[in-house]
């Protein structure tokens, strides 16, 4: 049985609050047309009725087949024109418009209702056969690609050579017999594509494009639109049915695309162009080059007067930036969209900021306006435009930290600051398989970083965003010859000190040297972040680990520090060998002999961090990674290190095949080396205590050390290596005479940790959140590894995002929201933050405002970004 359940609607029918059934252009569309405003009328097919077409086999059923031709019988009603009429045919656009704005993603077909009985009729109505038959062509060839799919260029061809016989140079100047030549031509290309005529019942030309649209829906250019702005798969694209309006059908006709202010720039001046005597695919398309919006003014003053004044009314009513389309048919204006306007995040920031100066929006309504993650282009360099637009991509990998770089190509991290340092090359590339974490120097001093493997949170990505540097990670097309120092990708092998330019903004690689600059912020930045900051309610901290980073997130207004990780200050040359002869120690006198060489340079960091940081607290993670991760893997670099600690290459080598481990992420490492080892765990709070005892003494700062224990799942783990901190803290605390207090906490990245959260609470006085472990954990599957088949898993819809670029909120933060619970109904001061990439993604942050964590962590160029996502959190979800 049918549900009657309302699928389709009259433009007179719906408003600007009905989005998630009307889309964003059907919405607007109604609510354009309940203000008496030049909208050529129509009906909007629901999104409701996109759901059901995929649920009926990409089928649609006979209750909304039949609504779509009761519709079209209201239509004619309105227009008084009959669909396929010979004397007075109505013909209609059929355009997409899903509740989020997708420019270009989806599908539109113009013109349709014509053929070849209709097309003379409309010829003679019009006493205009060229622009009849114009629109005819136009509607086969669109017909033909957007829903049967054949190759565009197939068509242009054609009209090609026909321009090239008539010795014309735009479609413009062929003429009435030449439309119809080119009409012939066109259908006789699709019959011998598709084995068949092409249809000429306006009804069935309908259906059929109203299914492509909803197929567009699932086109792969959508498919990842959608997932880089997180839209749901599930809320289904609209189809809006409109009658048309030709701004082809002569020189007082015409048609165009503008802003009420520059899209770039923000600036309140009308921004736009059109064409005359052209329809919408024509200023999309670049065939013609199109006039300046205001050049209307000299050609149809009245229209022009007319748009102006519609197009203010429209900012006014919706309190933003418009993007519109409009047609002009024999000097009459007819509006076909608006919509918010895409905007540069210069742009977003200053039409922010004047929509609160105009009085027309609050600060608050003024922090909602700009997307979090659009900040990023404002805190890293760009390419120039100009020297942009002339190369040529050659790759493209994911963008996994923004910014762009530009250097000559090296392999190895020894290279890489070997030739910066000397000034062999000031500026270099490095590209590898993957990086570790004794790459750090090498990707300290490096322009950008390529990598042939890992995903958005692979060690490269985290650890490049943590640094703002560029990164293009996961070009599996990149063929490494290590030996020969080249790499291979799209024909061409490039050898080191070749140049090379990498986007991670966009993923984008370029076979040649293209030049930065730093991005300008604009002074309307820091106001607007004044207003974020003063609607939040969650605190916001960076991840740094050496004084630069420390320094440069609270440049960008970091509260603290959410993550030291202690392991990334032992990988400089002067403190490696001492980590190494740690490592291989055989007794525990040993090692401690080693880690008391290590002791002042961990010692003399965290001192110099406290010192930038002032009163900001700063946690600190005790080491971490697996011992192996120290040690080298090349033979020469393991007979280097023998001679040096003064062992054989043998007994090294045991050591190392010791140390080995089939799954090192679940292996011997976090507190499991303190259990194993607590002298470890001893030097570092001896350097963390005396460092700020020192400070203190030093500068009078009252510093509250956070110290962090990773990777615990059991409370007894945990106890154990806090009993190690306790006794050397208070013993320190004690000889210095001073009245220091500190915190002992744990890092939540083992499920089970989650769930016995209220016995680990007992032990631990704040939580941190990891969640790039816990992601890990959780899914049971490597972040470095899941890159090769998570494509397969979009494509077959399993997941719509990867779980480590946003906070998976149904598993994962399930485990986030219970731990944060049990810990707080055992200790109810019990500290809550986050400090995996997660800490910077804005869907994540919100989660984190709405489970009642009390700071984010993030790298310090993400700081502005969570700054704003927690504020816009805060404002659409206020904490009782």
């Amino acid at each position: 049985m049918l549900s009657q359940k309302k699928y389709l609607y009259l433009f007179s029918e719906g408003n600007k609050d009905m989005r998630e059934i009307l889309g964003g252009k059907g919405a607007n569309l109604a609510e354009m047309t309940r203000a008496g405003m030049p909208v050529p009328q129509g009906f909007t097919i629901s999104t409701e009725a996109c759901t059901q077409y995929y649920k009926d086999g990409r089928q649609i059923n006979e209750e909304i087949m039949a609504d779509i031709y009761e519709y079209i019988g209201k239509l004619e009603e309105i227009a008084g024109k009959k669909f396929g009429d010979v004397n007075n045919p109505l013909l209609v656009s059929v355009r997409s418009g899903a509740r989020a704005s997708m420019p270009g993603m989806m599908d539109t077909i113009l013109n349709l209702g014509l053929n070849d009985e209709s097309v003379e009729g409309l010829a003679k109505l019009t006493s205009n056969p060229r622009f009849a038959y114009d629109s005819y062509r136009r509607f086969v060839q669109m017909f033909s690609d957007v829903v049967m799919e054949m190759s565009k260029s197939d068509f242009e061809k054609i009209i090609d050579e026909m321009k090239q016989a008539k010795g014309v140079k735009e479609d413009i100047d062929l003429d009435a017999d030449d439309m119809k030549a080119l009409v012939v031509k066109f259908k006789a290309l699709y019959k011998e594509k598709m084995g068949k005529d092409f249809p000429s019942d306006p009804k069935e030309q309908l259906i059929e494009a109203v299914k492509a649209v909803f197929r567009s829906w699932d086109n792969p250019r959508a498919n990842v639109y959608r997932r880089m702005n997180e839209i749901p798969y599930d809320w289904g694209t609209a189809v809006n049915v409109q009658c048309m309006a030709f701004g082809n059908s002569g020189n007082r006709s015409g048609t165009g695309v503008a802003f009420t202010r520059n899209p770039a720039t923000g600036e309140k001046a009308l921004f736009g162009e059109y064409l005359i005597n052209a329809q919408g695919e024509d200023v999309v398309a670049g065939i013609r080059t199109p006039s300046p919006i205001s050049k209307l003014h000299e050609e149809m003053p009245e229209v022009y007067d007319q748009f102006v004044e519609i197009a203010q009314r429209l900012e006014n009513h919706y309190k933003d930036m418009q993007d519109m389309e409009f047609t002009i048919e024999n000097g009459k204006l007819f509006m076909l969209q608006t919509r918010n306007g895409k905007r540069t995040a210069a742009a977003a920031l200053k039409i922010a900021v004047d929509l609160v100066d105009e009085g027309m929006i609050d600060e608050k309504e003024a922090v909602l306006r700009v997307e979090p993650k659009q900040l990023d282009s404002l805190l890293h360099p760009q390419f120039d435009p100009a020297a942009l637009k002339a190369a040529q991509v050659i790759g493209k990998g994911l963008a996994a930290s923004p910014g762009a770089a530009c250097g000559q190509v090296v392999f190895t991290a020894e290279d890489a600051k070997e030739y910066v340092e000397s000034g062999k090359m000031p500026k270099v590339v490095l590209v590898r398989l993957e990086t570790s974490p004794e790459d750090i120097e090498g990707m300290q001093v490096a322009q950008g970083i390529l990598t042939v493997r890992g995903g958005m949170t692979s060690h490269a990505a985290v650890v490049a965003r943590g640094m703002g540097t560029c990164c293009v990670s996961g070009c599996g097309d990149i063929v490494v010859d290590y030996d020969a120092k080249c790499f291979t990708l799209a024909g061409k092998t490039y050898h080191e000190g070749d140049w090379i330019s990498i986007d991670g903004s966009t993923g984008n690689i370029y076979g040649e040297a293209i030049p930065t600059a730093d991005a300008s912020i604009s002074g309307d930045f820091e106001r607007f972040m004044e207003w974020a900051d003063v609607a939040r309610t969650l605190k916001v901290f960076t991840n740094a680990d050496n004084p630069h980073d420390a320094q440069q997130g609270v440049n960008f207004g970091a509260e603290g520090i959410g993550l030291c990780r202690t392991e990334h200050m032992f990988f400089e040359a002067d403190r490696i060998k001492a980590v190494r002869e740690m490592i291989v120690a055989e007794n525990v006198e040993g090692r401690k002999k080693a880690l008391a060489k290590i002791l002042p340079y961990q010692q003399g960091d965290f001192e110099a961090m406290y010192k930038v940081m002032g009163d900001r607290p700063m946690t600190i993670r005790y080491l971490d990674p697996p011992l192996h991760e120290f040690l080298p893997t090349k033979p020469a670099e393991i007979e280097e290190l023998a001679a040096d600690l003064g062992i054989t290459v043998d007994h090294l080598n045991t050591v190392i095949a010791s140390l080995h481990e089939f799954n090192p992420m679940m292996g011997h490492r976090g507190c499991r080396l303190a259990v194993a080892y607590p002298e470890i765990a001893e030097m570092q709070t001896t350097a963390v205590i005396n460092a700020a005892i020192n400070v203190h003494k030093e500068t009078g700062l009252n510093i509250v050390p956070h110290i962090m224990i990773p990777l615990v799942g059991e409370v007894k783990e945990l106890k154990f290596v806090k009993d190690v901190v306790v006794a050397t803290a208070d013993k320190l605390i004690a000889e210095a005479g001073v009245d220091m207090k500190y915190e002992v906490g744990t890092m939540i990245e083992i499920p089970r940790a989650a769930l016995t959260a209220d016995e680990i609470a007992t032990e631990a006085e704040f939580f941190s959140f990891g969640t790039n472990d816990l992601t890990q954990m959780t899914f049971g599957f490597s972040r470095d590894d899941a890159g090769k088949f998570l494509n397969y898993y979009y494509d077959n819809k399993v997941y719509e995002s990867d779980p480590f670029a946003h906070l998976d909120q149904k598993g994962v933060g399930k485990l986030v929201e219970m731990a944060a619970k049990l810990g707080r109904a055992t200790r109810p001061e019990l500290g809550l933050g986050i400090c995996g990439e997660h800490g910077g993604d804005p869907t994540s942050v919100e989660f984190c405002h709405r489970v009642g964590l009390d700071y984010v962590s993030c790298s310090p160029f993400r700081v502005p970004i969570a700054r704003l996502a927690a504020a816009q959190a805060a404002i659409k979800n206020p904490r009782k």
